[in-house]
Parts: structure tokens; sequence; C-alpha cells
């Protein structure tokens, strides 16, 4: 597998909070967050090792392949220190992919999840 994206970002919330929301985002059917457009599916945990890592099967139904692993630290102001971190078999997806895939996941971890953090 190859890395084709990566972004370090906190959050608000402390990591076994953070985990909760990765392990079970409709948890809290007040606080959806997980809001999937035509061409992505509802990941399923491939692994995990509470409160620290969690990784994601694929978002995209055209590319299966895809799998996104979270590392959640903890920060020094009581959060969450997050890096998502996406991985693809060969062949690379075409620029314009990788792009839109990035897109949505720092759209959803780092606006739609961190918006239901209060923040």
């Amino acid at each position: 597998m190859i890395e084709i994206g990566s972004r370090r970002r906190s959050q608000p919330a402390p990591p076994r909070i953070v985990f909760e929301a990765f392990s079970d985002p409709d948890r809290d059917p007040f606080r959806s967050w997980l809001e999937l457009l035509h061409d992505e599916q509802r990941p399923t945990i491939l692994s995990s090792k509470a409160p620290s890592m969690l990784v994601w099967s694929s978002l995209w139904v055209n590319r299966q392949d895809a799998v996104v692993k979270f590392d959640l630290l903890p920060s020094e102001d009581g959060g969450t220190d997050l890096r998502w971190t996406l991985h693809v078999d060969e062949p690379a997806p075409e620029d314009a992919l990788v792009g839109h895939m990035r897109m949505r996941l720092n759209r959803l971890i780092n606006a739609n999840l961190r918006y239901t953090f209060g923040q």
C-alpha cells in the first residue's frame, strides 16, 4: 500500500471521545458528522487499539482498496492530536481523485467532526 495523503490537526475532545466518534459515528443522532456522498459508503473498522489508533475500510465505492488510519494522541490542552493517513493499493489514483479523497477526509474530520465538539 502507498500513502496518498495525511493531515494532522487537533481536536478539542480527549482521545477516548474522538476514538468513540470514529468507532460509532451514529452514537449521538443529534451530533451527526459522517455525512456520506453518493459515491461513498459507511466504513467498517479493520483494526483498532483504543484509544490511540483505529483503521477504517474504504469510504469510496470505486476505491475499495483505500484504508484510513487514525492516530490519536493526547494533547497538552486535554484534547487530541489527530492524524489521518490515507493508503491505497498501487496504482495510485489520478491526481483529481486523490485531491477529492483528501478533501473529503479533511471535511469530514477537520470540519464536521470538529463541529460536533463545539468548534
